[in-house]
């Protein structure tokens, strides 16, 4: 069993509660995938199956991969109709050439070794068959005024992010061409409460049901730094002062990031 399948066993129910697949994100992510009609589609770490679903509600025909059970148990209570596999994105149990096109929604992170992984993300897609990837870059995480209350936090979070250069080598290796990119800035009726999530409303991280199902929070946090962090946030958020620690970390390099490969067509 991997890190991460253990990490979201831990936190596979009270993860569904807070992560639900927000109706922008979900747009973004077809239009980005290009779905044929008839095509099979794939979703890799798909969690409790959020995006997957909200995908499939769209006439997609998906399977989700996902290496915890317990959060594949919830997906499949859910909907029975997708077709859910307990695999990593390392090594996944289907043919070759099988899936017109894949998503990978706040995963990447997690993958125990992205060359491997995105080599078999190419054996499984049919030629010209295109994976989206929606992710953080450390750079990109580096903004993010989370890291004036909870820095030991950010720093381990911004360490387990692939950069942009390793996810483009690891693609180039397998065969894909990153052929595009696209920011995407927290908005304010973001309903998918990962990390950043509440970058413009910071009273969220004060709830904590909604710490539980993000990640860093769950596995990277020290307990006694959260409990400091908390106490400074509701101090400048009573004060006013939190407004100019916001703005100090204001830019224009985007929160997160769409990443489009697709696998190259030979002759």
């Amino acid at each position: 069993m991997t890190d991460s399948s253990i990490l979201y066993n831990s936190i596979g129910t009270g993860y569904n509660s807070t992560r639900r697949a927000d109706p922008y994100i979900t747009q973004k992510l077809f239009k980005f995938l290009s779905p044929q009609p008839n095509g099979l589609y794939l979703d890799i770490g798909c969690g409790t199956g959020n995006y997957t679903i909200a995908l499939a509600d769209m006439g997609l025909n998906f399977v989700g991969v996902e290496p915890s059970e317990k959060m594949l148990r919830v997906a499949g209570d859910k909907n029975d109709k997708v077709s859910w596999l307990l695999a990593g994105a390392e090594q996944i149990p289907v043919d070759d050439n099988l899936f017109d096109g894949a998503i990978a929604t706040l995963t990447i992170h997690h993958w125990t070794d992205i060359e491997k992984a995105f080599t078999e993300i190419y054996r499984v897609l049919k030629h010209g068959g295109k994976m989206v990837l929606f992710t953080a870059l450390p750079q990109q995480m580096k903004g993010y005024w989370l890291n004036h209350y909870f820095p030991k936090m950010l720093e381990a979070s911004i360490l387990q992010m692939p950069s942009f250069d390793m996810i483009k080598d690891a693609a180039d290796a397998a065969g894909f061409v990153i052929c595009a990119t696209d920011k995407y800035f927290i908005s304010d009726d973001l309903e998918d409460l990962f990390l950043y999530s509440g970058k413009n409303k910071p009273e969220l991280y004060l709830d904590a049901a909604i710490r539980k199902g993000i990640s860093s929070f769950s596995a990277l946090a020290n307990a006694e730094e959260v409990e400091d962090g908390l106490l400074k946030l509701q101090g400048d958020l009573d004060t006013g002062r939190f407004k100019d620690i916001k703005e100090k970390y204001d830019n224009d390099l985007g929160d997160y990031m769409f990443i489009i490969a697709e696998k190259k067509i030979t002759c």
